[in-house]
């Protein structure tokens, strides 16, 4: 199995690739993660998330049901459930959006056969700004945010790749060839099953 991982402090643009990422290569399987967190508007169960009570998660987490999970922000948990992996067909490359320690926990678990792009602004300000613009973040959440943001850039050098979200539609086709390059190179043959594979195009940052 191989796995492509977009990783990124929040707010960094990773969701939007990812959708870009996937509209690109339809073939890609998509992992969805779990949350303790509350649905935001548009979101659906299932779909973006599946979004579980703390007492579901806690008894998922004890069954073993994880290959990774954090709790990202103070009481709001995240993970990778083994079944979304273990459904995916052999030579179905998987794509996990998950935070920056969790996809530590996936490159060290899957070595080569997991290739992870970091994601990131170009600043903490610029970071800030899409924060507050994004209007589904207290100003205690923000800076939380932006706190945790500063130290996960300092695991970046730990990762396959690393895209500055600067420009969204530079970084999308920056993404996808390197995903391509990375998939052509471990004998993916995805590339046949999407003959397709004009970039898409763009939307708003996550």
């Amino acid at each position: 199995m191989k796995l492509v991982v977009l990783t990124a402090p929040s707010g960094s643009g990773k969701t939007t690739i990812a959708r870009q990422l996937l509209d690109a290569l339809p073939s890609m399987r998509f992992s969805v993660s779990a949350t303790t967190r509350a649905p935001r508007s548009g979101e659906t169960h299932g779909v973006d998330y599946y979004f579980l009570s703390q007492e579901n998660f806690d008894q998922m987490k004890d069954a073993g049901a994880f290959i990774e999970y954090e709790e990202v922000y103070e009481g709001l948990f995240y993970g990778t459930l083994k079944s979304e992996l273990e459904t995916a067909e052999a030579d179905t490359p998987v794509l996990l959006d998950i935070d920056v320690k969790g996809a530590l926990r996936v490159k060290r678990e899957y070595g080569d056969h997991a290739y992870v792009v970091f994601i990131k602004a170009p600043s903490l300000s610029v970071l800030r700004k899409r924060l507050e613009l994004r209007a589904t973040e207290s100003t205690h959440s923000v800076e939380a945010r932006l706190h945790r943001a500063g130290e996960e850039q300092d695991f970046e050098d730990r990762f396959d790749h690393v895209v500055v979200n600067d420009v969204l539609d530079d970084a999308v086709a920056e993404t996808i060839s390197q995903v391509m390059e990375f998939l052509l190179a471990t004998g993916s043959d995805i590339l046949s099953k999407d003959p397709t594979t004009d970039q898409p195009s763009t939307g708003n940052v996550n």
